[in-house]
């Protein structure tokens, strides 16, 4: 898999992490009295940096990211959520 290619599916997956991670949310904010958007922006935001600080983690270790690293990124990303959310 070419760089730019690496690129467009790790771009594309940090925008179903930001969606996951909002969407999940959007029932405890209305309950905290927080705001639907910004419960939903906070949760994006976190689990993209969740993401971001997994693959950089994983190109500290060699320089490189494989995609096997990438996937077990977002699979840890996506299991660390499931757990959060009860699902």
């Amino acid at each position: 898999m070419t760089a730019i290619n690496k690129l467009r599916q790790v771009s594309l997956r940090i925008v179903a992490v930001f969606a996951a991670s909002g969407l999940s949310v959007i029932g405890a904010g209305a309950l905290a009295g927080v705001e639907l958007w910004q419960a939903v922006f906070m949760a994006g935001v976190s689990g993209v940096a969740t993401v971001v600080e997994g693959l950089s983690r994983a190109y500290l270790k060699d320089g490189q990211l494989s995609m096997e690293e990438i996937d077990e990124v977002f699979v840890a990303v996506d299991k660390k959520n499931a757990q959060a959310t009860g699902k």
